[in-house]
C-alpha cells in the first residue's frame, strides 16, 4: 500500500529497533515492522532464528532489552507488571501449537475463561460465548472437556478462547503445527475469516507455506535478524 493510501490512524502494533540477548548470545536484533487493524504477518525462519522470543516479546511475556514496542499507543516496556498483565489480558489473544486447553473445563468453559477474569457479567459472557462456539462449528461439543475433543475441535475451542475478548492482536504460534494436513487447513480458513470479520491483528509464527499463503506479508529471520520482507495477499486498512 502507497503513502497514499494508508490509513492515517496509528498502527495496532508498532515494533522499533527491538533486540534481546541472553547473557552474551543475542536471541533478537533491531528488528522493525508496523501492523494495522486486520493485518495478518507471518514470521518464518529456521529453528533458533528468534521466532518464538519475538513473539514472546510482542505478547508482554519478555522484555527486549532494547527498542520499543507499542500495542494500541502503549509501550509496553513502560507499563509495570500489573498493567502489563492487565494489557494482556483484555488487548491479546493468543493461541499455541498444543492448544493449552485447561483439562478440567469444557469447551464453552475454556471460551467463557477470559470474559470471566475481566468481570464481563454473565448474561454477557454467555451470549458472546455462544455466539463463537457457534461461529466455529462447535456447539454440538461445547460441552465436552478437552480429553474428548479432536486436535481439530480442540484448536477451535483455543481460537475462540483467542477472539472471544475481541483483542486487539492475536499471537500464534505454529498453531496448525500438531494437525494433520486436512484440519490444518480448515483451521487456517477460519483463521483468516474470524481475522478479517473481527479486524484484528495477527501474528503468526510457522513453518508452513500454507499458513504463511493467508498472510498480507512475511517477515523471515535468520539469527535475531529480520532478513527479508514479502508481500503476500493484498491487504486494504479500513478506518
Amino acid at each position: 500500500m502507497t503513502s497514499a493510501t494508508r490509513d492515517p490512524t496509528p498502527p495496532v502494533l508498532l515494533a522499533e529497533g527491538v533486540g534481546k540477548s541472553y547473557g552474551p548470545r543475542q536471541v533478537l536484533a533491531d528488528v522493525s515492522f508496523a501492523l494495522e487493524a486486520g493485518e495478518r504477518l507471518a514470521l518464518t525462519g529456521p529453528s533458533g532464528s528468534g521466532k518464538t522470543t519475538l513473539l514472546n516479546c510482542l505478547g508482554g511475556v519478555d522484555r527486549p532489552d532494547r527498542g520499543s514496542i507499542r500495542l494500541d499507543g502503549l509501550e509496553l516496556r513502560s507499563l509495570g507488571s500489573d498493567a502489563l498483565a492487565q494489557l494482556r489480558r483484555r488487548r491479546i489473544g493468543t493461541i499455541f501449537q498444543f492448544f493449552h486447553l485447561l483439562p478440567t473445563l469444557t469447551a464453552f468453559e475454556n471460551v467463557e475463561l477470559p470474559l470471566q477474569l475481566l468481570g464481563v457479567p454473565r448474561a454477557e459472557r454467555l451470549e458472546r460465548v455462544r455466539a463463537l462456539i457457534e461461529r466455529v462449528q462447535l456447539s454440538h461439543r461445547s460441552s465436552a472437556v478437552p480429553s474428548k475433543l479432536s486436535g481439530g475441535e480442540q484448536q477451535r475451542v483455543a481460537i475462540a478462547r483467542a477472539l472471544v475478548h475481541r483483542p486487539s492482536l492475536v499471537l500464534a504460534d505454529e498453531p496448525t503445527g500438531n494437525l494433520d494436513s486436512a484440519n490444518g487447513a480448515s483451521i487456517l480458513d477460519l483463521l483468516r475469516e474470524l481475522t478479517d470479520e473481527a479486524r484484528v491483528a495477527l501474528v503468526l509464527v510457522t513453518h508452513s507455506e500454507e499458513a504463511a499463503a493467508i498472510c498480507h506479508r512475511r517477515l523471515s529471520m535468520h539469527d535475531g535478524r529480520v532478513t527479508r520482507v514479502e508481500a503476500g495477499a493484498p491487504f486494504r486498512a479500513t478506518p
